[in-house]
């Protein structure tokens, strides 16, 4: 019998898994939805229980009694840097804060910046801290929790939370670390003791390894959970987006993976890290590696929002009235901030516009615009992260499964888009890592292939050119009601 490799993947909307033999071939996959939790303006959290392990152990035991081969390696990556504060047991003291969508941190976020200096901590840590950084979240909890923070005994994002329920072992893969500014070294590799101690003061810190490295095998009380044999190896795991880089080949310097989901999130192989506030420079996947990074607060989430609120057609009939729609949706532009903004304007208050709406537009204009106004962030982002400079862009997610969004993106950047075979996600990135830590594939691999290119069309570049421009140019027009506008919001 072939042997197999599970990857699974704990996402922000649901949780994946993949069954693959070493040559890359899917043999079984698995999905799960599951909610997030928005209790106050500006806070989400997740179950790390009931979602993170419980979808975990669900996906297993839908996979792995039917597997047609022994398992011989597991991959676990998940969204993050997020941080759920446990107890020496790895029980949940309190939900799941995630990442850069939950943007409670502010105050904290100001008051590290001016304590250890902007440019010091881009120095030492290669990024800027914003709602995306998780320092200001343990920073926070400290603060306002200081009950559970001294109940708190070990940490986890959801990576290492699952590996943790499987194996026992408490580790956190150093590319997870290089997102917990400013208490991560770039340079060193490690974590930045001096500084946890001012940010996190007592927290204890896990030891660190890189992603593909087995950190544990299965315990037998986990055996019984998912099916997982006792004895299979687990790797270290890493961040979703990350993982799904892998999954596409996005391995070598100018490889650029421009993921469609919840968010849009950009990973650039990079061979120096960019010191520019406004990107993620942070450690890559591979030992020794860096990438530049960025991410759209929200994307597909404002998708299903207009949807939703349109009456919940489905979704092709919204592409099919969309692209009944000429470029520039007649005149409508969309600010996608509706949860804030991450990179490049790493604006938490940033709130979504919606300017040149007239009785004459129908909701296949607004779906449009959503779209272009999303299409506009990805152009910034871009902007942002690789300048005018050649990169090989490969797109993935579920936004790229119908052809107008990516089109769009295409016509909007003036860049074209590798469409890979395999769009399985980060589960498939983490069975391939799985596959190389029991050496049945070298380091560096690729499984993946491409089956076709997203090429811009250029006789629509002037009136995309004209309306990124105006785009540019919304944001800081009207700043100053968007942020108070959010104070109205949060009370």
């Amino acid at each position: 019998m072939t042997e197999l490799l599970l990857g699974i993947d704990i996402g922000t909307a649901s949780s994946k898994a993949v069954l693959a033999r070493p040559d890359g071939r899917v043999v079984a996959r698995a999905q799960r939805a599951h909610g997030l939790s928005m209790p106050r303006p500006g806070w989400v959290e997740h179950d790390a229980e009931e979602i993170w392990w419980r979808d975990a152990a669900a996906l297993c035991d839908e996979l792995v009694p039917s597997a047609p081969g022994p398992i011989v390696g597991v991959g676990i990556s998940g969204i993050g840097p997020c941080v759920v504060p446990c107890d020496a047991d790895d029980r949940p003291l309190r939900p799941a804060i995630l990442y850069g969508i939950d943007t409670r941190a502010e105050a904290e976020v100001r008051e590290l910046t001016e304590q250890l200096g902007a440019n010091e901590i881009m120095r030492q840590g290669g990024s800027a801290l914003s709602s995306q950084a998780l320092g200001p979240k343990l920073a926070w909890l400290a603060r306002h929790e200081p009950e559970i923070w001294s109940a708190t005994r070990r940490w986890h994002m959801a990576s290492s939370f699952v590996v943790a329920r499987l194996t026992g072992a408490w580790v956190l893969d150093r590319h997870s670390a290089s997102q917990c500014d400013p208490i991560y070294q770039l340079g060193a590799e490690d974590w930045n003791h001096a500084w946890a101690e001012i940010v996190a003061p007592g927290l204890p810190l896990p030891p660190l390894a890189w992603s593909g490295e087995v950190v544990g095998e299965v315990h037998h009380k986990a055996a019984s959970a998912t099916g997982i044999p006792a004895g299979t190896p687990v790797i270290a795991g890493t961040i979703d987006a990350w993982a799904e880089a892998i999954s596409v080949g996005v391995r070598r310097t100018g490889d650029l993976m421009l993921m469609y989901g919840s968010t849009m999130f950009f990973v650039l192989v990079a061979d120096e890290p960019r010191h520019d506030a406004s990107v993620w420079t942070t450690a890559g996947v591979d030992p020794g590696s860096l990438t530049l990074a960025g991410g759209m607060a929200t994307s597909g989430s404002l998708t299903a929002w207009l949807r939703d609120l349109v009456g919940g057609p489905s979704f092709d009939d919204l592409v099919g009235e969309a692209a009944a729609v000429g470029p520039g949706a007649d005149g409508l532009l969309v600010l996608p901030y509706f949860a804030g903004e991450r990179t490049p304007l790493l604006d938490p208050r940033a709130r979504g516009t919606i300017t040149g709406l007239t009785l004459r537009h129908r909701r296949g204009h607004l779906y449009r615009a959503v779209l272009e106004g999303i299409a506009c962030g990805v152009r910034h982002n871009l902007e942002t992260l690789a300048g005018e400079a050649a990169v090989r862009p490969v797109a993935v997610g579920g936004g790229t499964k119908g052809e107008l969004w990516a089109q769009i993106v295409s016509d909007v950047t003036g860049r074209s888009q590798e469409l890979p075979a395999e769009t399985v996600g980060a589960c498939y990135g983490d069975a391939l890592l799985a596959a190389e830590s029991v050496g049945l594939v070298s380091a560096g691999s690729s499984w993946t292939r491409s089956v076709g290119v997203v090429e811009p069309d250029r006789t629509r570049a002037g009136i995309y050119d004209q309306l990124y421009a105006l785009y540019r140019d919304l944001h800081p027009a009207t700043c100053e009601i968007q942020h108070s506008l959010a104070g109205l919001q949060s009370g």
